[in-house]
């Protein structure tokens, strides 16, 4: 299966909420920098969760034929980033998340709403 950016981006989201991911974002860095095209950030309560989140989407996207690039910080869990090229994802613990602030890093770009995507239970 071979979905756009914008698609697989939601897919991905859709993995991270379905494993109870903290606080997940989407930032639209089109346009503010040349390294991908969306930022998907999300935070979990322990190593043990972060691991898993990060294995869930290799294992998910992985079935549908995606690999990443380049994978970061899976040992020490507290910032796992998986790069799928056009789309980066930063799996934080909570502190790591607070401390290294992508999202005010990253402020001129777009937040994505995913009200819609996300479930509210």
């Amino acid at each position: 299966m071979d979905l756009n950016s914008e698609k697989l981006t939601r897919k991905i989201v859709e993995i991270l909420d379905h494993k109870k991911a903290q606080d997940i974002t989407v930032l639209d860095i089109q346009g503010v920098s040349l390294l991908s095209d969306y930022f998907v950030i999300c935070n979990g309560s322990s190593t043990v969760q972060i691991k898993a989140l990060a294995d869930h989407i290799e294992e998910m996207l992985g079935e549908m034929g995606y690999s990443p690039n380049h994978k970061e910080g899976y040992h020490s869990a507290s910032w796992i980033l998986l790069d799928y090229g056009e789309i980066v994802v930063h799996i934080f613990h909570q502190e790591s998340r607070v401390f290294y602030n992508l999202e005010r890093m990253w402020s001129d770009a777009k937040q994505v709403d995913i009200e819609n995507i996300i479930s509210r239970i």
